[in-house]
């Protein structure tokens, strides 16, 4: 469980093109209540949904999130939470998913993505947690980018590289729904070489015994 010192709030400036933009986190279920959030941020769900999940996740012991923010306004967002029990990756005592990262539309090729996951691994307890990130090419906003599957991959590669993360090969069969999915982890500084087995053990669990 993540202890109190991991949920200490700090802020980053960050001058943009558009105007001032505040990196914080990780920020509290009342301190997200009190936010608005973009109209733009809808990738995975519409923005008041968003903003229930980010706030559930703010209230768990073990979850953190991180925002960009424009005034009052939520412009991005990265979250990180304990899997769902319905997976595999679960069974592991020591690993967050990073649920989500997102970027307005109005705000994107600013940098914020990569600010937003710097600030978050700025975090000395993600370096007691393995990290993952499970992506699937139909949540991401191929439109807006002008990319395909493939080159929305290559960039979200570049982007979860630049703070540590490697893909990895699974079995795991949302994974292999389509050849553009991938999972990337980063292990942390503090991860046991016996964490890193349980880990590697939970990525092929579905090979057949002849």
């Amino acid at each position: 469980m993540l202890t109190a010192s991991a949920k200490i709030t700090e802020i980053k400036q960050l001058t943009t093109p558009r105007g001032l933009v505040f990196i914080e986190g990780p920020v509290s279920k009342e301190y997200l209540a009190s936010l608005t959030m973009n109209e733009r941020l809808r990738n995975f769900r519409s923005p008041a949904r968003q903003k229930e999940a980010l706030m559930i996740a703010a209230a768990d012991p073990e979850g953190l999130v991180y925002i960009a923010r424009y005034g009052q306004e939520i412009i991005g967002y990265v979250l990180f939470h304990r899997p769902s029990k319905y997976t595999r990756w679960s069974r592991h005592p020591r690993l967050l998913e990073l649920g989500a990262i997102e970027v307005s539309r109005s705000w994107q090729r600013l940098g914020i993505a990569k600010e937003l996951l710097q600030q978050a691994f700025k975090n000395e307890m993600l370096e007691d947690y393995v990290v993952i990130t499970t992506e699937f090419y139909w949540h991401w906003d191929l439109e807006g980018s002008g990319l395909d599957a493939f080159g929305y991959q290559r960039m979200l590669t570049r982007l979860f590289g630049s703070a540590g993360f490697k893909r990895r090969g699974t079995d795991d069969p949302e994974i292999l729904e389509h050849p553009a999915n991938m999972l990337m982890v980063r292990f942390g500084k503090r991860i046991s070489k016996m964490h890193v087995k349980a880990f590697e053990d939970l990525t092929y669990q579905n090979s057949l015994v002849d």
